[in-house]
C-alpha cells in the first residue's frame, strides 16, 4: 500500500537534532525528509500538528494481554486484538509477554508468535518476552508456581527455535545460574537477559552482570528491596550502569515517591516504560483470569485472590503521564524511556526508538499533557483522536 503523509508544523522530537519545528513527510513505512519550511509533496495526505509534539511511537517490552486477548491463548485472533487496541494508548511496537506456564502451553504461544505476520494500521510484534519460568519460587508474584523450573539451556534453545528465533527477552532469577552458563550462552546470542522474580541480592545481581545480566524486570516488584546491610536488586539497578530497569508507573506497582527516587538515581536513561498489562486492560472491571489463576480487576489494579498484584490495566501513555509528574521529567525524557530505551535493549534501534530519515515511521502526536492525538504504525494512521 502507498501511502505519503505530511505532518507539518509539529515539535518533532529528532535523534540528532534535538527539537526541530517543522514537518515531517513519511512515504510507505519509512520517515523521509524533516523539512524545517512547509512544503508538502503533492498528493499527501497532510496533518496539523500545530501546538503538538511529534514524538517516535512507544515500544512496551513487557505485555501480557489486553482488550480480553492474552499471549497465552497462543490464537491469531489474540494477538490481532491486542495489536490492534494499543495504538490507542500510544504503543507502536510491543513484546509479546508469555507467562510461567505448562511447557506444552508455553510452546503452543511461542510458535503462534513464529507464524504472526503483523498488520499493517497496527502495532508491531517486534518479538517475544519469556517471563519465567526459570524464575525464584519465593519471589513468583503472580506467576503459577506448580510450571517454576531450573533454567535449561536445551529448553530454552528448543523454545527460541519454535518460537522463530523471536525471544528478545528472558526474565530469570540469575541465583538459579550461579556459574553463569544460562545467561553467557544466551546473551551471546543476542538475548536480553533480565532479572526478574530473584532473591538475589546485591553481590548476587553484580555477579550475573558479569555473565551478561542487562536489564531488571519491573522495578521493585518480586525482587529485594533496599536494606541497609544489603542494597539488594532494587539498589544494584541504582548502582551498576550496565543495567537498565523496567518500570510500571502506574502509582500501584511503585508508590509516587518511590518513583521520585527511582528518577532520582537512575535518571531517563537506564529506565524503560512498560504496563506490565493483561488481559483486562480495555475493559470493565470484573473477574478475569492471568496464567490460569483467577484474577480480581477493580477500576485499578488486578489482584490474586491472595491480594497479590497480577500484571496491570495501566495504558503506556498513562505511564508516561505519571512520570511527568516527578521532578525535572521532560517529555524528551518520556521519549527516551518509552521509545528509545527499549529500541536500543532490543537491538532494533537501527530501526524504531527514535524519529529520523529511513526508520520506520512509527509516530505518536501529543499535547503538553501526553494525550494521544495520533497514532501512525509503519506509516499508517492507526488512531486519531475523537473530535
Amino acid at each position: 500500500m502507498n501511502t505519503r503523509l505530511y505532518i507539518k508544523n509539529a515539535a518533532i522530537y529528532t535523534e540528532n537534532q534535538g527539537i526541530v519545528q517543522g514537518s515531517l513527510f513519511i512515504e510507505n513505512d519509512k520517515m523521509k525528509e524533516i523539512h524545517t519550511e512547509s512544503s508538502p509533496p503533492a498528493d499527501a495526505e497532510i496533518i496539523d500538528g500545530t501546538g503538538l509534539h511529534l514524538i517516535p511511537g512507544f515500544i512496551d517490552g513487557h505485555i501480557h494481554g489486553a482488550a480480553g486477548a492474552d499471549v497465552m491463548d497462543a490464537t491469531e485472533e489474540a494477538i490481532d486484538t491486542m495489536a490492534g487496541v494499543l495504538p490507542e494508548e500510544g504503543t507502536t511496537g510491543f513484546l509479546a509477554t508469555t507467562i510461567t506456564q505448562s511447557q506444552e502451553n508455553t510452546e503452543q504461544a511461542l510458535e503462534n508468535i513464529a507464524a504472526y505476520h503483523s498488520k499493517s494500521g497496527q502495532a508491531e510484534v517486534v518479538g517475544v518476552h519469556l517471563e519465567g519460568p526459570f524464575i525464584e519460587k519465593s519471589k513468583k508474584g503472580a506467576q503459577p508456581l506448580e510450571h517454576i523450573l531450573q533454567p535449561d539451556l536445551d529448553l530454552f534453545r528448543k523454545w527460541q527455535a519454535l518460537s522463530g528465533d523471536s525471544i528478545k527477552t528472558i526474565t530469570m532469577a540469575p541465583e538459579h545460574d550461579p556459574n553463569g552458563t544460562f545467561i553467557r550462552n544466551l546473551s551471546a546470542t543476542g538475548v536480553n537477559v533480565s532479572a526478574g522474580h530473584t532473591a538475589a541480592g546485591f553481590e548476587g545481581i553484580k555477579k550475573a552482570v558479569s555473565h551478561g545480566l542487562r536489564q531488571v524486570t519491573h522495578l521493585c516488584n518480586a525482587m529485594t528491596g533496599i536494606h541497609h546491610r544489603d542494597i539488594g536488586a532494587v539498589g544494584a539497578a541504582f548502582e551498576l550502569e550496565k543495567l537498565r530497569a523496567e518500570l510500571i508507573a502506574d502509582g500501584i506497582h511503585v508508590a509516587p515517591e518511590m518513583l521520585e527516587l527511582i528518577y532520582a538515581n537512575m535518571g531517563s536513561e537506564r529506565l524503560i516504560l512498560i504496563t506490565d498489562a493483561m488481559r483486562a486492560k480495555c475493559l470493565q472491571a470484573g473477574d478475569y483470569e492471568l496464567g490460569g489463576q483467577p484474577v480480581a480487576v477493580t477500576d485499578d489494579r488486578a489482584v490474586l485472590k491472595d491480594g497479590t498484584l497480577a500484571g496491570s490495566i495501566l495504558k503506556m501513555y498513562q505511564g508516561a503521564q505519571q512520570m511527568l509528574q516527578v521532578t525535572d521529567v521532560t517529555i524528551g525524557d518520556i521519549v527516551k524511556m518509552a521509545a528509545a530505551n527499549p529500541a536500543k535493549q532490543l537491538g532494533i534501534f537501527n530501526r524504531k526508538g527514535s524519529i529520523k530519515e529511513g526508520k520506520d515511521a512509527d509516530l505518536l502526536l501529543v499535547d503538553d499533557n501526553m494525550t494521544i492525538k495520533y497514532t501512525i504504525c509503519r506509516g499508517v494512521v492507526a488512531y486519531k483522536e475523537e473530535a
